[in-house]
C-alpha cells in the first residue's frame, strides 16, 4: 500500500501556460495526475491485479523522477541564494 494523501507536488508553468510537475514532460504530468486520481489515496495491491500493479509501478516512476527533480532544484535553489552572515559580530 503506498499513501499518497501527502505526496508532495511541485509544479511550474511552461511557455504555454500549462503547469508541470518539475522533472517531468507535460505529458508525464498528465499521465500521473491521471493515474493519481484512478487509483484514489491509497492503493492496495492483491494477487493477480497485474493492472493495479502496472499501475502503482508507472506512478512510483513517474513520482521517483519527480521527487529525485525535485530535491536537485532544492538544492540548487539554496546554493544560489547568498548566504547570510548577519550573526557575525565584526570588531
Amino acid at each position: 500500500m503506498t499513501e499518497r494523501h501527502n505526496a508532495p507536488r511541485r509544479y511550474f508553468v511552461d511557455a504555454q501556460g500549462k503547469r508541470v510537475l518539475i522533472g517531468l514532460s507535460l505529458p508525464e504530468t498528465a499521465e500521473f495526475e491521471a493515474l493519481d486520481i484512478t487509483s484514489g489515496e491509497t492503493v492496495q495491491i492483491g494477487p493477480g491485479d497485474g493492472a493495479a500493479a502496472a499501475h502503482e509501478a508507472r506512478w512510483l516512476e513517474l513520482y521517483s523522477k519527480h521527487e529525485g527533480a525535485w530535491r536537485a532544484w532544492i538544492v540548487q535553489s539554496q546554493a544560489e541564494q547568498p548566504q547570510d552572515s548577519s550573526f557575525v559580530n565584526y570588531v
